[in-house]
């Protein structure tokens, strides 16, 4: 933890040995998550442009990242990435420039809703226990089964399907009572 925090401190001073040696530690992880996201619908260079996008966007908003929230960052960064190239390719189709509305800004405002969003439900995770945030991002986030997190915890699976309900029941109530309708 503590050298996760330092490499954080030396990349906001934009220190490119600190962006590699996180790359180094996080590429597995980024690309696992990619991996299990596409389902087999990305090319191989579609998922090493996508780990490359990842750490790019991690570089640019280094001074954004809080120090213990590195890893979920990471998470969701990559989560995002591959959603986004799934989304390119689906609209990779031609549009007949007649039929476009450049002051449709429904698309602008969605992703800015979106963006909200994820970034209020990263905030709550975060004042989650320990337990739950692990069992939440496991399962969010790494995309692991009920049966393999609970393995991996030490838990009864019928314990971590009980907090992760719980878990999702409180995030819903905490957004509602923020003004978001989920």
């Amino acid at each position: 933890m503590a050298e996760m925090i330092h490499l954080l401190n030396k990349m906001k001073k934009h220190d490119e040995t600190a962006l590699q040696a996180i790359m180094q530690r996080f590429t597995p992880l980024v690309s696992a998550i990619i991996f299990n996201i596409a389902k087999g619908r990305l090319t191989t260079e579609d998922m090493e442009e996508t780990v490359a996008d990842v750490f790019i966007t991690l570089w640019k908003n280094a001074e954004k990242i809080q120090e213990d929230k590195l890893k979920a960052y990471i998470c969701t960064i990559a989560k995002s990435k591959a959603y986004d190239k799934l989304d390119t390719l689906k609209k990779a189709v031609i549009i007949d420039i007649e039929e476009a509305d450049p002051e449709d800004d429904t698309c602008i405002s969605e992703t800015a809703e979106h963006h909200d969003l994820r970034e209020k439900l990263m905030e709550l995770i975060g004042g989650m226990n320990e337990t739950d945030r692990e069992i939440v991002m496991r399962y969010y986030f790494y995309y692991q089964k009920i049966a393999v997190i609970a393995e991996r915890m030490g838990m009864n699976p019928e314990t971590v399907k009980t907090r992760l309900f719980k878990a999702r029941k409180t995030l819903k109530a905490q957004l509602h009572e923020r003004g978001y309708a989920i």
